[in-house]
């Protein structure tokens, strides 16, 4: 293999990372990831609704050097869970990602594998993985390392893969050629801001959480204001600005066994759901999804409101 130390590096990483079933892999050299202040201006404006999380650890969102002392490079990772099949449908509509197994065991593990080949090559190196599990900006990491660039929806698009993704970082010690950042090809498309049925962007490439249905329905603890807020059908997350998204017209289907929807998921049961009699059955039913973290008192809540009860 020719080329500097850092090319190699890379290239190596690469193939392990295809080998991991990895369909996307990028690499940035460490540097803020959000140079303009988004962040903070989105908090600023309250954005974050009640996810208060947001507003804590925000410098070590900005330099992983916080995280990982003396970073030099950041792999971004990502992989499909788009599926042949069909539309989340009325009168409960569950969102792709929350169908199937959850997702974030099953790629920190593969992630913490190349992690661990990239530490028996480099010894004295240090790895860390995310998957939703650290303050790291991870759709800005993946951006960056040019696997996709964030779409007016927010969204990380990948021009192989669609939005329909799961994104994965490694922060690490070794020094990798970067790969060059992807253009913006939303053009003049803005099919993912009409479409918003609670109209959640107040600008292209902001999202208000306050509006986002996915923020009500998974995130949102306790029992609804008075008025509730509309959920459009969906008792768990949204997919209307994917569904509208061009880009997922050519997306990639997944291969991951894992990411098989599970058949109760995806036409939820209203006597399952908004039933209080039927607690244990919904716990159940979420058992293992990504929605077992919402709870079944929260997603009840949810089918509840959607159903008038």
């Amino acid at each position: 293999m020719s080329g500097s130390p850092e090319d190699r590096a890379a290239a190596q990483v690469h193939a392990w990372a295809a080998e991991l079933g990895f369909q996307g892999a990028g690499i940035a050299r460490v540097a803020p990831p959000d140079p303009d202040g988004h962040l903070r201006a989105w908090l600023d404006r309250g954005y974050n609704a009640g996810l208060s999380y947001m507003a804590k650890k925000v410098a070590d969102r900005e330099d992983v050097d916080r995280l990982v002392p003396g970073a030099k490079s950041v792999v971004a990772l990502a992989m499909s869970y788009r599926r042949e099949g069909p539309e989340p449908a009325p009168p409960l509509k569950v969102s792709r990602y929350a169908m199937a197994d959850d997702y974030h065991n099953m790629i920190l593990k593969r992630s913490r594998r190349l992690g661990n080949r990239i530490k028996a090559t480099w010894p004295g190196t240090t790895v860390k993985a995310t998957v939703d599990t650290a303050p790291v900006l991870e759709r800005a990491w993946a951006a960056r390392a040019g696997v996709a660039w964030i779409g007016k929806s927010t969204m990380a698009i990948s021009p192989r893969l669609g939005t329909y993704t799961f994104l994965s970082t490694l922060i690490t010690t070794v020094a990798m050629t970067p790969d060059e950042p992807l253009p913006d090809r939303c053009g003049s498309c803005t099919r993912c801001l009409d479409a918003c049925p609670t109209q959640a962007f107040p600008a292209p490439y902001v999202l208000d959480a306050n509006k986002c249905i996915t923020y009500w329905n998974v995130e949102h603890r306790g029992p609804f204001p008075d008025p509730p807020p509309e959920l459009h059908g969906w008792v768990a997350g949204c997919d209307v600005c994917q569904q509208v998204c061009p880009w997922n017209k050519f997306g990639v289907l997944t291969e991951e066994r894992r990411f098989t929807p599970h058949p109760d998921m995806v036409r939820p049961d209203p006597a399952v759901f908004a039933d209080p009699a039927a607690h244990d059955a919904l716990e159940r039913t979420l058992l293992g999804t990504p929605l077992q973290r919402t709870g079944p008192d929260a997603v009840r809540r949810n089918a509840r409101s959607i159903l008038g009860r």
